[in-house]
């Protein structure tokens, strides 16, 4: 048990039947009443990002979090087959919740996974991935006054604006975090 008083950002706790990890907590003590503890959270079965008031002294049950090292193999259509790098076990993780994350695994990517008593929570990618331009918008001549971008279509359908320099065909290196063009490969 913790409690809430000593919640801080990444801490993972469970409360009403659903697992969450904080995102930031706001405490507020006045002379009169008990400290009100706001905890800003993200819900990690739903993904959902609300905040809960708690009265100070409250206590919630740890959620001890796994994060596994797993090596994306392939698309089955509706689902995601990962494969543990130590056991060689496979597991299938349904698309719909992985909707952000399906933009950016190429074959072989070792991502984390993250689970709760066996029950697979989402996946955690590397900041930055490698990926192939399969097209390129041409560059204009004469369009250098300022730092000027082109459209671009990575490999697994993602689309990007590069440097002009880029060419068809070239690796670079793409950001998980906001999905934009971070350098070459």
């Amino acid at each position: 048990m913790i409690i809430v008083n000593d919640l801080k950002p990444g801490t993972t706790f469970q409360n009403d039947g659903n697992i969450y990890t904080v995102i930031d907590v706001d405490r507020n003590k006045t002379a009169m009443r008990q400290m009100i503890v706001k905890v800003k959270v993200k819900n990690l079965r739903t993904g959902v990002i609300n905040e809960i008031s708690f009265t100070g002294g409250d206590k919630v049950e740890t959620a001890l979090v796994e994060k596994k090292k797993m090596q994306y193999l392939y698309d089955t259509g509706d689902a995601l087959v990962f494969m543990d790098n130590q056991t060689y076990d496979q597991v299938e993780i349904p698309k719909d919740g992985l909707a952000w994350e399906i933009n950016f695994l190429t074959p072989n990517l070792e991502v984390e996974v993250s689970m709760y008593e066996n029950e697979i929570l989402g996946l955690i990618l590397p900041d930055k991935v490698e990926m192939e331009l399969v097209e390129c918008e041409p560059a204009v001549k004469g369009d250098t006054a300022t730092s000027a971008q082109k459209n671009a279509v990575c490999e697994t359908g993602w689309q990007i604006k590069v440097p002009l320099f880029i060419e068809e065909g070239e690796h670079v290196l793409v950001s998980t975090i906001d999905g934009k063009y971070s350098g070459r490969a």
